[in-house]
């Protein structure tokens, strides 16, 4: 497929997406404990339950998931440059912590939740408002009982990387209560 194709297909999917997406929150406790992590994130595509403000604050969406795989997609803009002419890192490494953390997430049975306790990421080029669409993917490589780990990529449409990372988690049992 050219990279034109795969630009069109990726749009599309997003647009797709976005038009079920309910409004920016968090959701409650109660709904995190009553699903799995795959079933959480069909939760959040379908628009049951509320989108994550930072996807509507760093303009990154997701537009893949399944267990042990999840893609974001984001565009940067001039909005996320640092002083020195390029997209800021943290705009790199936010959009993939949430797809290697939320990769990890997808494996957990419900009552199971995570966080990052580390991320390497390296950045092999710079992004600029011209890069166009970039996706994150997150993909496991091992879920224990306490400890996860996951990698990711940052490409673009012609497949040409931008960065990419590795993450550790500690996974845990949710708390009772809201």
């Amino acid at each position: 497929m050219s990279s034109s194709s795969q630009l069109e297909a990726w749009n599309a999917r997003l647009q797709r997406v976005r038009e079920q997406l309910a409004e920016a929150g968090v959701a409650s406790l109660a709904d995190l404990r009553a699903r799995s992590g795959v079933q959480f994130f069909e939760a959040i595509g379908s628009g049951q339950l509320p989108t994550p403000p930072i996807g509507h604050t760093l303009d990154f969406w997701p537009v893949e998931w399944e267990v042990g795989r999840v893609v974001f997609q984001g565009t940067p803009a001039m909005a996320h440059y640092n002083p020195l002419g390029s997209v800021h890192g943290g705009w790199i490494a936010a959009l993939l912590d949430s797809a290697v953390g939320c990769a990890v997430h997808s494996t957990l049975p419900a009552g199971k939740g995570y966080t990052t306790i580390e991320l390497k990421v390296n950045y092999v080029r710079a992004v600029t408002s011209e890069s166009g669409p970039l996706r994150a993917e997150g993909k496991v490589i091992h879920v224990g009982g306490q400890v996860a780990t996951a990698e990711g990529r940052l490409y673009d449409a012609a497949g040409k990387l931008y960065a990419h990372a590795t993450t550790t988690c500690l996974v845990f049992s949710l708390p009772a209560g809201s």
